[in-house]
């Protein structure tokens, strides 16, 4: 073989070379640059490494008329099969998984399906293995009532059959969140001995086209080959969305089609004997009303937050297994607590039980209840947060200028305890009301007996400094909301009479109302209104404090020295508070 010497030369020199037309003949290799000099410049052999684009390098080679040989083939006959056989062994995985997927595809569905996709994930409870049944559910005795006969119907079907009576198809349970929708159905499941599926909305809908209908379908099956047999879909709203109609999709989208599907398997052509649908939603007004007709949904079951009798009820239920003290009273616990859920209730009775444990005691106390529902209401305390003497007598006079013109108020809550002890992410102090009934109407007079209750701290600021403070940011925020919900939604205004101009959007949840379509004079008027009720309740709080001046300072004192008052020496203070002879008018009358 005959051997061939190549002297190394830099890239920037064969440049050189190539353009002052030395340059003969080259040759790509696989790791370097090849080229022989013309023999007018002695036929010189050298080798280089490439600096920049070959494409750019055969141009100018071209344009100098460079000759270029083909690049020479360096591979080994084993190199060669080795790629050939790695090709083909590359093809035949990707025709073995085309394969695979075809051979589990489900009709209807895209390749997504094929990979289990379209199959539902439903979790399934076995002939009322649920562990959950109505003894287990309290608060909710309306609820559970109508539920009894999705539960005698399951169980004693042939009765309403002979007398031509029909099982709802659907039953939609709705409330408010943490009441026990959920619990309810897994209630009936459990008392009915039958399966149960039960699946989340969110759970259907995936990345790819067609799987939520797919997943929809199968759930059916499976609940059809188990009849008689309940389905539980959990946030029903998630696929449930009134449908658009329109939009770039032309309101086909993913989405919408497996709300579709469900629709079809609830009324569709074929029928779902034995098949009763149980859903849970917070947010009913958003669902399509092709799903709430009757023969899909045909009942519809509010799930409220509990009265004092059911909030007793679900204590009873959460206490089972927590060892009490003897001063545990559960219908005074049950008094304060207006307005908490079934899942509220669970966690004052949890924080209570670990109050206790944090403090070695072997029973749970008064105290404990009493610390925890603090916590729930107002935060976590934060003895770590220092005040300035300043920032704590600000605090203090504010506090107890909400407590000393919320005694003069009417309504049924009155205030059981002060404290200057911050808590939460910013409260500095607190003023606790606690109502005595439960209440479900607010009354004219009990309204603006709120403004001024929530304008007292500020007010107390005002006399006593001269100026006021940022700590009153939130009670200015509730009193705006508060006196604006009076003029738009419940038509206290006396110039713009009973119109709603805000509308509902959320029965459940909060923040849910809209602003209806109006002129800028009806605006400027609902301005003006709002600020006429904070501005004559400011007057009142701070005509209240004036005439008890001596009171807010005796008070102030007391509290900055024991940080928090309640109990007999909170009432003896309160019992003081005298009234100006025209608050019962402006009550009445605004």
């Amino acid at each position: 073989m005959r051997t061939e010497t190549y002297s190394r030369s830099a890239y920037s020199k064969f440049i050189e070379q190539v353009k002052s037309s030395q340059v003969q003949r080259v040759t790509f290799k696989p790791d370097r640059i090849e080229y022989c000099l013309k023999p007018a410049f002695g036929n010189q052999q050298y080798y280089t490494q490439l600096d920049g684009s070959i494409e750019d390098l055969t141009h100018l080679l071209q344009s100098y008329g460079v000759e270029i040989a083909p690049p020479e083939n360096t591979q080994t006959n084993a190199e060669t099969n080795a790629g050939i056989l790695s090709l083909i062994l590359s093809l035949g995985m990707l025709v073995g998984a085309f394969a695979w997927l075809l051979k589990f595809n489900n009709a209807g569905g895209g390749i997504g399906l094929g990979m289990g996709m379209g199959k539902s994930n439903a979790r399934i409870y076995n002939q009322g293995k649920t562990g959950i049944t109505f003894a287990d559910v309290a608060g909710v005795d309306e609820a559970k009532q109508e539920l009894q006969e999705v539960v005698d119907f399951l169980t004693n079907g042939e009765k309403y059959r002979k007398i031509g009576a029909k099982i709802p198809k659907g039953v939609l349970l709705v409330g408010p969140p943490g009441t026990g929708k959920t619990l309810l159905a897994k209630a009936v499941a459990g008392e009915a001995g039958v399966p149960f599926l039960s699946m989340s909305g969110s759970e259907f809908v995936e990345l790819y086209v067609g799987v939520g209908a797919s997943r929809v379908r199968d759930l059916f099956n499976r609940a059809k080959r188990q009849a008689p047999c309940i389905i539980f879909i959990d946030e029903l709203d998630a696929i449930g969305k009134t449908r658009s109609g329109g939009g770039p999709n032309g309101g086909n989208d993913e989405r919408e089609q497996t709300l579709n599907q469900l629709l079809t398997e609830m009324d569709g052509f074929n029928g779902n004997e034995g098949v009763i649908v149980i859903a849970a939603t917070n947010r009913p007004e958003t669902l399509d009303p092709a799903l709430r007709r009757p023969g899909r949904f045909d009942r519809q079951v509010l799930v409220d937050r509990p009265d004092k009798i059911g909030r007793i009820d679900i204590l009873k239920v959460h206490v089972q297994g927590v060892s009490l003290g003897e001063d545990v009273d559960l219908k005074v616990i049950a008094a304060k607590s207006a307005g908490f859920a079934g899942a509220d209730l669970a966690n004052l009775v949890n924080e209570a039980a670990l109050m206790a444990a944090r403090n070695n005691r072997q029973a749970v106390l008064m105290a404990d209840f009493n610390e925890a529902m603090e916590r729930v209401i107002a935060g976590l305390e934060k003895r770590s947060r220092i005040l300035t003497p300043l920032e704590r007598q600000t605090v203090a006079y504010h506090e107890v200028g909400h407590a000393l013109v919320g005694a003069l108020m009417p309504g049924n809550s009155k205030v059981s305890k002060i404290s200057i002890m911050p808590r939460g992410l910013g409260a500095l102090g607190y003023t606790l009301q606690t109502p005595e009934t439960d209440r479900f109407l607010l009354l004219e007079d009990e309204l603006r007996g709120q403004l001024a209750t929530l304008l007292g701290g500020r007010a107390a600021e005002e006399i006593v400094f001269g100026k006021v403070s940022t700590g009153a940011s939130d009670d200015i925020q509730k009193a705006t909301d508060l006196a604006e919900r009076a003029v738009t939604q419940y038509g206290m205004s006396a110039t713009l009479g009973p119109i709603a101009f805000e509308k509902n959007a959320a029965q459940f949840l909060e923040g849910g109302s809209t602003r209806r379509a109006i002129s800028s004079e009806v605006a400027v008027e609902i301005d003006r209104q709002v600020k006429l009720s904070i501005d004559q309740a400011r007057e009142m709080a701070l005509e209240i404090l004036r005439l008890n001046r001596g009171l807010l300072e005796s008070a102030t004192q007391v509290l900055l020295k024991t940080e928090v008052l309640e109990g007999k020496i909170l009432e003896e203070i309160l019992t003081q508070v005298q009234a100006p002879e025209k608050l019962t008018t402006w009550l009445a009358n605004g």
